[in-house]
């Protein structure tokens, strides 16, 4: 399989061959077996070539590529090139060594032997088939990302894995939700970072619901580098937002001075951030601190803030409202209204009851005088 954006090895356009009788080494032979080595970053590359003794005078050596781009790893006469040979001494064994591969030593290598021309510079006499070498790399660990955003239930929202820096390109990614499978909608391997490695980009989308608060995506990527599938897990509570529920009961009629207290309960919301204020009449309470919100077994916050007022005339038919904001959305406001009523107490202490109770027991006295006169006549 040809990855995306890679290129097929390019292959020397010609070979010298000498005529039968033209040359005293016509029998020299170059043998270069490797047509394919896989390789992992970081291991030791070993490239083959053996010749037969004899052949004319010139210098074996390995090029990286062909053509006018080409490099020499090795020569024969320069022990300084990258490449090291094998076995030290001999004239027939050109295998090399190249320690500590990195992806940008995947190419095609071959092996060379020039000879003298007349002009006394060295000129291509035999040449191995070429060796392709592929740099294994593995994937960098996956990176999940979302929205910079929070989002409500309700609402669909993109999620991608990242993965990158391996070779070959072959790599399976899978996508679950609290361990169950999902199906994602877009996979891309490209080109990079580099020219010799790849990356990997896959996008899934998933229906946020109120009980997400504690469930995750996870992202698996598997690449035949590995022993074992690569993850990384993405909290949905990062970008989840479920916005509060506002229930403030009214009061019924309360007596002339009764404390009556206002309940306002902030339910069902996520993150726990939210404040609190209470208003009478349009004007801002001074009501000290609110306590802090409590979480609920499904992940969820609740909070409940509460205010009490002295039921004095003058606060009859006053409003008062709890205000909430939470994560800096729209503010969300419910009203109740004090009504302030007489009560029994109330009766009681008005100096005029007093007065009529004796004038009500004296008539009540008199009527029943005289129907027991009237009885016993």
């Amino acid at each position: 399989m040809l990855c995306p954006g890679s290129r097929a090895p390019q292959q020397p356009q010609t070979l010298l061959s000498l005529s039968p009788g033209a040359d005293a080494q016509a029998g020299f032979e170059l043998h270069q077996p490797q047509k394919e080595v896989f390789v992992r970053v970081g291991e030791t590359l070993t490239l083959i070539c053996t010749v037969t003794a004899g052949g004319p005078l010139g210098p074996v050596k390995w090029l990286k590529g062909w053509g006018s781009d080409n490099k020499t790893i090795y020569d024969q006469k320069d022990p300084s090139t990258w490449g090291k040979k094998a076995v030290n001494g001999s004239n027939t064994n050109f295998t090399i060594l190249i320690r500590d591969v990195r992806p940008e030593d995947a190419s095609t290598y071959y092996c060379v032997k020039f000879r003298k021309a007349a002009t006394g510079d060295d000129e291509l006499y035999r040449h191995g088939d070429g060796t392709v070498v592929s740099v294994q790399a593995k994937p960098s660990k996956p990176i999940v990302s979302g929205p910079s955003y929070r989002v409500q239930p309700g609402y669909t929202v993109s999620f991608t894995c990242n993965s990158w820096g391996f070779f070959p390109c072959n790599i399976s990614v899978k996508w679950f939700k609290d361990k169950t499978p999902i199906q994602s909608q877009l996979r891309k391997v490209t080109p990079g970072p580099s020219n010799f490695t790849y990356r990997l980009s896959s996008t899934v989308t998933v229906t946020l619901q109120k009980d997400d608060i504690r469930s995750e995506l996870t992202c698996q990527v598997r690449h035949t580098t590995l022993t074992a599938p690569l993850m990384r897990s993405y909290h949905l509570s990062q970008i989840l937002r479920v916005p509060p529920k506002v229930v403030l009961e009214p009061p019924g009629p309360v007596g002339l001075n009764e404390t009556v207290s206002f309940t306002c309960d902030v339910q069902g919301f996520y993150p726990g951030s939210v404040t609190v204020t209470w208003l009478e009449n349009g004007k801002e309470m001074n009501t000290g601190s609110t306590p802090g919100p409590i979480e609920t077994p499904e992940g969820l916050f609740e909070l409940r803030s509460t205010v009490s007022v002295q039921a004095v005339p003058e606060k009859n038919g006053s409003v008062f409202t709890c205000r909430v904001l939470h994560e800096g959305q729209e503010l969300l406001s419910r009203n109740a209204t004090l009504w302030v009523a007489a009560s029994g107490a109330h009766l009681l202490s008005s100096p005029g009851l007093w007065l009529c109770m004796p004038l009500e027991k004296a008539i009540l006295g008199l009527v029943l005088f005289f129907l027991f006169k009237r009885w016993q006549a």
